[in-house]
């Protein structure tokens, strides 16, 4: 069973790898391109955390700044696995979107101790100056790079989906479901979505999937890459927990 992954690349190579050891056939097909702007970090002097809610910001920090002594407050598993990999040692993971990372700042930080530095791409999910602002912290936002959407499906994966060749389709955001949507929309293929099933991160991706003809729609049970593996999982079993399944 092939498998779209609609992630950026850097992010999608090793997703491939997991769904590859699952037993599927992964298509990588990024929704949006990850590209460093090249500004210059804020001072980190004074920094109490550095906060990031992606793998994408952690890496763009790591190639600003060669400090890897920070507290650095990862929105979930991988982004603090990537954190990890890039050395820094002071490493904590919300498990979840960007709510949960807020949690995680109120109940590990004080807003005495030191401002905030959310590391950021131009497009921003949720809005943690202000959830933490509430509670006394200053937030500074640091915009790193930009995530710039794809403009049209590649033949290849355009084919695919016309023939009715992809079994699944993974989104972890709802701004990539909402490029996938309109460019299956563009290329005319949409019909052949009718034999994928669509794993969704979250509700609010879901949602963006909506006016797609998917043969089921699933959504996570948690905002994790692992959740959404758990319901790659099911799809290898059809009958499975089906109730959690609507239908397009």
């Amino acid at each position: 069973m092939r498998a779209l992954i609609t992630r950026p690349r850097a992010d999608a190579t090793s997703l491939a790898d997991q769904l590859a050891r699952r037993g599927f056939e992964p298509v990588i097909e990024p929704m949006i391109e990850i590209v460093p702007r090249g500004d210059a970090l804020p001072s980190l002097d004074a920094v109490q955390a550095v906060l990031c809610t992606s793998a994408n910001g952690v890496r763009a920090l790591a190639a600003a700044s060669p400090r890897r002594d920070l507290a650095l407050l990862a929105v979930g598993d991988a982004s603090a696995r990537a954190a990890r990999e890039a050395g820094f040692a002071r490493v904590d993971s919300a498990g979840g979107d960007v709510a949960a990372l807020a949690r995680l700042a109120r109940e590990r930080l004080r807003p005495e101790a030191g401002r905030l530095l959310h590391i950021a791409g131009s497009d921003i999910a949720g809005d943690l100056a202000v959830a933490l602002g509430r509670r006394g912290f200053l937030v500074e936002r640091a915009v790193l790079y930009d995530a710039r959407a794809a403009t049209a499906l590649s033949r290849a994966t355009a084919r695919l989906i016309a023939d009715g060749a992809i079994g699944l389709a993974l989104f972890f955001s709802p701004r990539t479901a909402a490029i996938f949507a309109r460019l299956a929309s563009a290329a005319g293929v949409a019909a052949g979505l009718g034999a994928t099933t669509a794993l969704a991160i979250s509700a609010a991706a879901d949602t963006a999937l909506a006016g797609l003809p998917f043969r089921r729609r699933l959504v996570a049970a948690a905002p994790t890459q692992a959740a959404l593996l758990a319901l790659a999982d099911m799809a290898i079993a059809p009958g499975e927990r089906l109730a959690l399944s609507h239908p397009a």
